[in-house]
């Protein structure tokens, strides 16, 4: 395999990453099934077994915890290995947490089912970095495209998901395992399937192969990136594009966490949460391949700075929507969803561009590491802010929080000159 990958040209490169993209899209609508799960019902399992609301927001923050783990493993795997066996082993893990969760709800084991939660994060994580194999063969004008495609892929399995909640639910009351433990039988099956789509069919791997054709391109004249302005232009983009993921996620997750807790505390019933959130991933996924052409066309930073608007808005919409209207609550996890979307997009354009392949996946990981951890923060907290206060009270700090993405974007679009001498990869380019 090695001496067949040495031999790769730019136009076969340009073919394998056509094929590369393909899979990917097959293993995210696997791994989307999967991590709806837990976002889902993983909230309501943890406060049926501990008997108290205080514990809600755990495991919301116990799989973005794990996912952080995981993150920083499988990017040191796939730098090392190539993106088809870190991946692979990353998805091989998020199943086997799946597994643990349904023996825990099983032997009503609160301590089980907290660990379970910590390994079923490595499905999250594999899952979110899924999408950047799509783009280590893609040209800079691609990029936020390949991402967006890869992403929107894991709507069909992230809809679906929180909505076969019910029918999931009599699948395990009929084996003898308890209601809400059902979507995880299901998370279990799905991302063993994403790691062996991925194990069987990521072929050739598309960072070796790009790695491939940068070192037969050595002889050229040294990019940009490797002078000094190239240097504090590109870790400016990992900064910046760190900072927009790291906000958004945090809003998302703490508001998304408590929203089913908050429905049923006022009367809805599983179909209803599993409705509000599975519009609320479609709303996450779906506006992907719209929002890629956007990124490409008008630049990382504007998009960056709409999320910040929207999901402003999705938090003063959640604060102030009567509890029992479901048409304004689906609309305020909508725009959650959707200025997740805006935000992750752009954030992860930025990052891809102010990286290489020498350094691309170990980055990566290492950066999503910090994006976990803040969505593991925003789970804690909101449990506890809850609590204490209120949803709306959380609604509102998370859409004030969200406004902070605007002076991070007014100090990258400062940098625009220094940006510019970085060359083709440049996060001014697209910004």
């Amino acid at each position: 395999m090695k001496s067949h990958i040495s031999e790769i040209s730019q136009e076969e490169g340009s073919r394998v990453y056509r094929r590369s993209l393909k899979v990917v899209v097959l293993s995210q609508i696997f791994g989307g099934a999967g991590l709806a799960a837990g976002i889902t019902v993983g909230g309501l399992l943890a406060q049926e077994m501990s008997g108290s609301e205080n514990y809600a927001g755990a495991p919301s923050a116990l799989f973005t915890l794990g996912s952080a783990a995981s993150a920083f493993l499988v990017g040191r795997m796939s730098q090392r290995l190539g993106r088809r066996l870190g991946l692979s082993a990353g998805f091989l893990a998020g199943g086997i947490g799946a597994l643990g969760v349904i023996g825990a709800a099983v032997a009503d084991q609160l301590f089980l089912l907290f660990i379970s939660l910590l390994v079923y994060g490595a499905g999250m994580a594999t899952n979110l970095q899924a999408r950047y194999a799509g783009t280590d063969l893609a040209e800079p004008t691609q990029r936020a495209r390949a991402i967006s495609t890869a992403m929107v892929s894991t709507t069909l399995g992230a809809v679906a998901g929180p909505n076969l909640v019910d029918p999931m639910g009599k699948v395990a009351e009929s084996l003898g395992v308890p209601i809400l433990a059902g979507p995880f039988i299901l998370a279990a099956v799905a991302y063993l399937f994403a790691g062996a789509t991925l194990f069987f069919f990521l072929k050739p791997d598309p960072l070796l192969v790009a790695r491939s054709i940068a070192a037969g391109q050595a002889h050229n004249a040294s990019s940009a990136f490797d002078s000094g302005q190239g240097d504090i232009a590109h870790s400016r983009g990992l900064m910046v594009g760190a900072s927009v993921m790291v906000l958004t996620q945090l809003v998302m997750a703490a508001i998304m966490t408590m929203t089913p807790v908050h429905m049923k505390h006022h009367g809805h019933g599983l179909g209803d949460v599993g409705l509000v959130i599975g519009i609320h991933i479609g709303a996450m996924y779906l506006p992907s391949l719209v929002t890629g052409l956007f990124v490409d066309k008008f630049g990382r930073t504007i998009t960056a700075c709409l999320s910040g608007c929207i999901l402003l808005s999705a938090g003063v919409l959640a604060a102030t929507a009567p509890a029992d209207s479901m048409p304004l609550l689906i609309a305020a996890l909508a725009l959650l969803g959707l200025g997740w979307n805006l935000g992750f997009i752009s954030g992860t354009a930025i990052i891809v561009d102010a990286t290489t392949v020498e350094n691309r996946a170990k980055m990566q990981g290492t950066l999503d590491v910090t994006i976990a951890l803040a969505g593991a923060t925003g789970g804690a907290l909101s449990g506890m802010i809850v609590a204490a206060s209120s949803y709306s009270t959380l609604s509102w700090l998370g859409g004030g929080l969200a406004l902070l993405l605007i002076p991070i974007i007014v100090w990258s679009r400062g940098s625009k000159s220094a940006n510019r001498e970085a060359g083709s990869k440049g996060i001014s380019t697209n910004g």
